[in-house]
């Protein structure tokens, strides 16, 4: 047999179990959706790489609205997919305001939930991040960055179930995101973002 025809088996066999697991876990009775509500605020990094450090170009931390959608696959394992809109990013450069842009961060997360806490539910996640930079606007046009980033999500958080579906939580997230700088067409070097986040909200599960 082809190796080609046995990946193809594998695949198929493995999108089956996939399928197989979420119909046992539907049949169970438990809720698989899970959806949350947060604030979130975000901290950058800000690590001058590669030279930038003499213009020193630096994202202004801030707290903006997220909405997360969870699947689960059984009772321990899910997906997580964490929406915003286009976010405004004030820039400084040199300690100064020099404009902003807009950031979209999605990410998707397969976690670990932990279901012997009673109503604590803690998890653990890792997944991808991708940002797309638009509305770039800064020293009036003379700056500008990459147009999007790629990078790992590493995650940790709880839900407090008050009862089978409401629930409060609290999340920490530590993300890889990073963009190359230009002045006037000349590559100044990378800016590290590199966010770690933090944010509480509420649960619905359904």
């Amino acid at each position: 047999m082809k190796k080609t025809n046995l990946i193809k088996i594998k695949m198929v066999s493995m999108a089956l179990l996939t399928f197989n697991c979420a119909s046992l876990w539907a049949q169970s009775g438990e809720q698989p959706w899970l959806i949350r509500a947060r604030a979130l605020e975000i901290h950058w990094a800000n690590q001058q790489n590669n030279g930038l450090g003499a213009v020193n170009v630096t994202a202004q931390n801030l707290t903006i609205p997220e909405v997360d959608i969870t699947y689960f696959l059984n009772k321990n394992v899910a997906f997580e997919l964490s929406l915003t809109y286009p976010q405004k990013v004030n820039v400084n450069v040199a300690g100064a305001g020099a404009g902003s842009l807009k950031g979209l961060p999605p990410s998707l997360v397969a976690q670990y939930h932990f279901t012997d806490l009673g109503n604590l539910k803690p998890y653990v996640g890792l997944g991808f991040n991708y940002t797309s930079f638009t509305n770039v606007n800064i020293l009036n046009g003379v700056a500008s960055v990459d147009s999007s980033s790629t990078g790992a999500v590493g995650q940790a958080g709880f839900d407090y179930m008050l009862d089978k579906n409401w629930g409060l939580n609290f999340d920490v997230k530590y993300i890889r995101m990073k963009t190359d700088v230009y002045v006037a067409s000349v590559d100044k070097g990378q800016l590290g973002l590199n966010p770690n986040t933090y944010s509480i909200g509420i649960a619905y599960r359904y």
